[in-house]
Order: structure tokens, then C-alpha cells, then sequence
């Protein structure tokens, strides 16, 4: 079932100045090419300059948890990743309390949470977080582990990872799902949830691992191959900005796929939301009312089908 949240987005530079941005960000047009671009968008009193600097990602004024917040623990930890780059290093966060009860750690379910195509940036930590207060044990990978991580600037980030194989990046991440499942301190019930490339790889896992995955909520990404949907077992979630034409215009293909194989699934369509609806850090993408009501439904989702 397909839903219409409806609610108005404001934007103080123009959507199309939003799309350029997305563009860029893909990796679709270089640094220059965005610049100059954004230069016609400069009118009355919106400079080229003011464009940019609110089209950027702002990190700091995203952040939700502090990385210091005392209700967390958190850690930095390389698993091995045989079949892809050697190794893949990632953040994992536990709720504290979860560790604090008794001389063994209580097992949480596990949550994959896979960045965009820029690595893992403060973003995608600050979701880690977010989720282990949930009480799950949320591990967020980074694929550019082999190029040296993520390296503090979304373009570069970017120009690594095109440079990397994508069928290694994809085992980098399937290890993590795998590493992950099987600690002593998960219940061995994982989910995994991303945003675009995260999102496309949310749907991959599902497919590639069958029922050892139990769950996946991804935002904005490509659906899976439309003739290996019948491996899915896990639940799946997909979100969607109304304005992110080109996946809003695949997801029907998608959905009866899904509805053969008798998947269970959700789809949820955001009216005014773009692409990046969800990333609080990139203000001019941001859509409050559609990311708050998609955190809810994930949660819920997660609770549901991962406990």
C-alpha cells in the first residue's frame, strides 16, 4: 500500500537550485559545473555565495545526539571483508543501558545503516545514535575503509567512491550485515535501513540475504532487481519524496513485484519532499514533517518485525 503524506516544504533558494546541488552531489556534473550553475539562481538579493552555503551540508547544526552523550556507548570497529576490500571499518553504538544491567550485556536487535554515496559521513553517525536510543546496536559501515574513510568532505567523498569496484563495495557491506548478526550481543534479528546509495543497498541486502535478514527500510534508493525480488523474505519499507521523480516513477514496478512474491511491504510517497528529504544536515532538502513522520514509521517498523 502506497501513502501521501501531504505537507509543504519551504525553501529559500529554488528547487531547481536543489536539483543542480543533487546533481553535483551524484556525481554527475563537477564542482566547476555546479558553481557556475548556481550563478543564474543568483536574483534580488540571493547571492551565488548565500546559494551555495545553504545548499551545503551543515553537519554540526544536524547533529540530533551528541557523540559524547553519556546514553550511548560507541566505538569504531574493522571487520574482516574477505570477498570485498579485505576489511570495511564501521561505527557501532549500543544503547548504554543495555550494557550496564548486569555482567553480560543484554543481545539487542541489530541495525545496518548505509550511507550515501559519500561515505560515512557525521550524518549517517548521528542516525546510528538516534537508533541505538531506540534501543537497537546500530553498526554504520563505511565503504571507503580501503581508500582511507570518509574524508571530512562530501566531493572528495564522492570521487572515492566512484573510484572503488561496486560489487566489492557490496560484500564490504554484506560482511558488516553478517559480523553484525552474529555478535554474542545481538539477538541475531537484524534490520538495515539507507539513504540512496544506502537506500539501493538496503534493497540489494534483502535479496542477497534472504531470511537472515528480517527487515529493511530504505529511503530513497533503487529497488532491486525486479526478477531476484522473489528471494526477499525481510519486511520491507520504502520511502520516497514526491519530487524525486525518477524513483516515484519506478516505485509501481517495484510495488507488484514486491505484491507477487508476497512480500510484506510498505511504500510511503512524501507530497513536497525531495531527494534527501531525511538529511536534517542539508537544510534546503530537509523535509521536517515527511522525515519525522519516516523516523516514526522506521522505528515502528523495526520494533515490529525485528523484536
Amino acid at each position: 500500500m502506497s501513502s501521501i503524506q501531504s505537507n509543504k516544504e519551504r525553501r529559500t533558494v529554488p528547487r531547481e537550485a536543489v536539483e543542480l546541488y543533487d546533481e553535483f552531489i551524484h556525481g554527475h556534473i563537477d564542482r566547476r559545473s555546479f558553481l557556475d550553475g548556481v550563478k543564474k539562481f543568483a536574483i534580488g538579493g540571493l547571492t551565488a555565495g548565500a546559494i551555495v552555503d545553504a545548499l551545503m551540508p551543515n553537519y554540526a547544526m544536524g547533529q540530533q545526539i551528541a557523540r559524547d552523550d553519556e546514553r550511548i556507548r560507541a566505538e569504531y570497529v574493522t571487520v574482516p571483508s574477505p570477498d570485498g576490500h579485505g576489511y570495511i571499518r564501521g561505527y557501532l553504538v549500543r544503547p548504554l543501558s543495555a550494557d550496564s544491567r548486569s555482567a553480560e550485556p543484554a543481545k539487542l536487535p541489530g541495525i545496518v545503516v548505509v550511507h550515501e554515496n559519500r561515505g560515512l559521513n557525521p550524518h549517517t553517525e548521528d542516525i546510528a545514535r538516534r537508533l541505538a536510543l531506540q534501543n537497537f546496536m546500530a553498526f554504520a559501515p563505511d565503504v571507503l575503509t580501503s581508500v582511507g574513510g570518509y574524508p571530512g568532505d562530501d566531493y572528495q567523498g564522492g570521487q572515492l567512491f566512484r573510484q572503488l569496484d561496486g560489487d566489492k563495495r557490496f560484500e564490504d557491506i554484506v560482511a558488516a550485515a553478517y559480523w553484525l548478526k552474529n555478535r554474542d550481543d545481538c539477538t541475531g534479528k537484524i534490520g538495515v535501513t539507507g539513504f540512496c546509495y544506502g537506500g539501493s543497498v538496503s534493497n540489494q541486502l534483502a535479496v542477497r540475504m534472504d531470511d537472515d535478514l528480517a527487515a529493511a527500510v530504505p529511503f530513497y534508493g533503487g529497488g532491486a532487481p525486479l526478477d531476484q525480488v522473489d528471494n526477499i523474505s525481510a519486511a520491507i519499507m520504502v520511502m520516497h519524496g514526491a519530487e524525486d521523480t525518477r524513483l516515484v516513477n519506478a516505485w509501481p514496478a517495484y510495488e507488484e513485484a514486491l505484491q507477487n512474491a508476497g512480500v510484506t511491504y510498505e511504500g510511503h510517497i512524501y507530497e513536497g519532499a525531495a531527494h534527501g528529504f531525511f538529511n536534517d544536515a542539508t537544510p534546503e532538502r530537509y523535509h521536517a514533517a515527511a522525515a519525522e513522520d519516516a523516523w516514526e514509521r522506521m522505528v515502528g517498523w523495526f520494533n515490529s518485525h525485528l523484536r
